[in-house]
């Protein structure tokens, strides 16, 4: 949370935070701006152990004050640097220098974060430590100091991933009654005109409910896939494909706030009409395991993120499927980890990874999925179930934040 900020810097010895770029699509930008709709030419300054300074251009400064925070106007001294001579690195190098004496902090370890292309980012950092010597820049590759911060969410938070949760259901919702009004037609949804409901319909008909909701289709596009598409976690569908009854559908929708904001994320699997034996019988399994790794954290916070991923494999395992576990490279069966961290990016701390390696346990304030799935693209389907939930800190207890019913498979009116 925010309020670990300052002691996160003190234990990594760090004497400010630079964020550079908008806040949309730029997680550390958002955050410590409070959201607040600037463009890429924003600075933001966290220095330790007092109040952060947003320098923005002055047409942005009506939308930078709802930032709430201390909002200066800086490109006019970036324009006269330019002008002074130099190339725009060594100018904007300087001026970044004169943005960190004026936040008061005149010397030490400063981390930078923001959004930049890789090789602006490393030509940037280059420059200020050739430039400002009284400074030490770094950057994190992982588990950054914002990462940390980000990990647990106040109830502020919540109450914003639970309310896009709320739109979300919605929207599933109103996927599933597009579906059950189309009729069935030689073993597919037809429309009125006869001719094949498909992939592509149905995501045109969800991104009209998003808009509907005011939701951002924001990371890469809804999954909604069939058949073997279902059998590869992360395919998308294929938008010629039709709607054929008996095959798997696997619904991952994850949209966000508008503007870069904050995350849910939703899995369902259907099958139109029917589901064939073996399908029925795979899906009972997966909700085994969701059942059994809920139970879990009902009764054990704190523990091992490791730990339930464990769990999730003993359950698929007992009942036939091949794990992470039991074949780190396959390709079918439960292939992925339980879980992730959802926020500002649709995946964050902490990990589920089974690996030895892994620490991360779970603390009060964290928001997560429960997702665990199996596949068999050969086979022709797929599986999977995801809630996202929050513990708590009040309570320790895990809410979830957008129920919906857990049947595999839907009905029309003449399938």
């Amino acid at each position: 949370m925010k309020s670990d900020l300052e002691r996160l810097m003190t234990a990594r010895g760090y004497a400010a935070l630079l964020v550079l770029g908008g806040a949309a699509h730029n997680a550390p930008m958002y955050y410590l701006s409070n959201g607040a709709a600037v463009t890429e030419r924003s600075v933001l300054i966290q220095p330790r152990a007092a109040a952060p300074l947003l320098f923005v251009s002055a047409m942005e400064r009506d939308e930078a004050a709802r930032s709430g925070l201390d909002v200066r106007s800086a490109l006019p001294r970036l324009n006269e640097l330019r002008a002074a001579g130099g190339n725009e690195l060594t100018a904007t190098a300087r001026w970044l220098g004169e943005l960190l004496a004026e936040a008061g902090v005149r010397g030490g370890t400063v981390a930078a974060y923001g959004q930049a292309d890789l090789g602006a980012g490393h030509a940037l950092l280059t420059a200020l430590a050739e430039l400002l010597p009284q400074y030490n820049f770094v950057g994190e590759f992982d588990h950054s100091l914002i990462q940390q911060a980000m990990v647990t969410k106040d109830a502020a938070e919540a109450k914003r991933i639970r309310a896009v949760g709320t739109k979300t259901m919605r929207v599933v919702a109103g996927t599933e009654a597009f579906l059950t009004r189309h009729r069935a037609k030689k073993g597919g949804l037809v429309k009125k005109d006869g001719a094949p409901l498909t992939i592509g319909d149905v995501k045109r008909h969800i991104r009209g409910l998003l808009h509907a909701e005011n939701l951002a289709d924001a990371s890469n596009g809804t999954i909604f896939a069939i058949g073997r598409d279902a059998g590869v976690p992360h395919s998308r569908g294929r938008d010629a494909d039709p709607l054929a009854l008996g095959q798997t559908i696997i619904y991952d929708i994850f949209p966000a706030e508008p503007g870069g904001g904050y995350f849910f994320d939703f899995t369902r699997t259907w099958c139109l009409g029917y589901a064939p034996p073996e399908v029925a019988q795979a899906y009972a399994d997966v909700l085994a395991a969701f059942k059994a790794v809920m139970r879990a954290l009902t009764l054990t916070p704190g523990e091992l993120c490791r730990s339930y991923q464990d769990l999730a494999c003993d359950v698929l395992e007992a009942r036939g499927h091949p794990t992470l576990r039991t074949d780190p490279r396959g390709l079918e069966g439960y292939v992925h980890s339980l879980a992730h961290g959802v926020g500002l990016n649709i995946h964050e701390a902490p990990s589920f990874s089974g690996a030895p390696t892994n620490t991360d346990r779970l603390e009060p304030g964290m928001v997560i999925t429960i997702e665990p799935g199996v596949y068999y693209p050969e086979r022709g389907y797929g599986v999977r179930l995801e809630d996202c939930l929050w513990l708590n800190p009040a309570t320790l207890k895990f809410e979830t934040l957008g129920r919906y019913h857990k049947r595999l498979v839907l009905n029309g009116p003449n399938w």
